[in-house]
C-alpha cells in the first residue's frame, strides 16, 4: 500500500449542501429559510439567550454575591515539596515556575506547612504559614519575605 492508494471509507466524505442552485435542488428560492420573517433576512436572527421577548433565564435566576475584581490569585506550594532541591539552594518564585511547581499568571506564591522539610534551603515567597517558617528555621534555612 502507498500513500497515494489511500482513500476514505465509502460515506466518510459528503459534499456540502449548495444553498439556492435552484428550484430543482430542492434548497432553491429561498434556499430552506422560508418565506420572509426575521431568520429570512441577510444578517437575521436573534442573538443568544433571546427568548421571544419573554424574560430570558439568564435574568430570571436569582443573583448571589458578587466577584471581587481586586482579588489576587496566590499559589500555594507544600513544605514536603521542597526537597525535591539541593542542600544550599536559594529557592525562588523563578524557580518554582521553571520546575513546574507553580504556574505562570499568579499574583504570589505562598508556602505552607505541610510536610517536613529535610534540607538547608533559602526560601524567598510573598508569604508563609506559621508552621512553614517554623520547620525552615529549624531545618537550618531562611524564610525570605519578598
Amino acid at each position: 500500500m502507498k500513500l497515494s492508494e489511500l482513500k476514505p471509507p465509502a460515506g466518510a466524505r459528503k459534499k456540502p449542501t449548495r444553498k439556492g442552485q435552484g428550484v430543482g435542488t430542492g434548497q432553491g428560492k429561498t434556499a430552506g429559510r422560508g418565506h420572509k420573517g426575521q431568520n429570512a433576512r441577510s444578517g437575521g436572527g436573534v442573538r443568544r439567550g433571546f427568548e421571544g421577548g419573554q424574560m430570558p433565564l439568564s435574568r430570571r435566576m436569582p443573583k448571589r454575591g458578587f466577584t471581587n475584581i481586586f482579588k489576587k490569585n496566590i499559589a500555594v506550594v507544600n513544605l514536603e515539596d521542597l526537597n525535591r532541591f539541593e542542600d544550599g539552594t536559594v529557592v525562588t518564585p523563578d524557580l518554582l515556575l521553571e520546575n513546574r511547581m507553580v504556574r505562570k499568571g499568579v499574583d504570589g506564591i505562598k508556602i505552607l506547612g505541610t510536610g517536613e522539610i529535610k534540607k538547608s534551603l533559602t526560601v524567598r515567597a510573598h508569604a508563609f504559614s506559621g508552621a512553614a517558617r517554623e520547620k525552615i528555621g529549624a531545618a537550618g534555612g531562611k524564610a525570605e519575605v519578598i
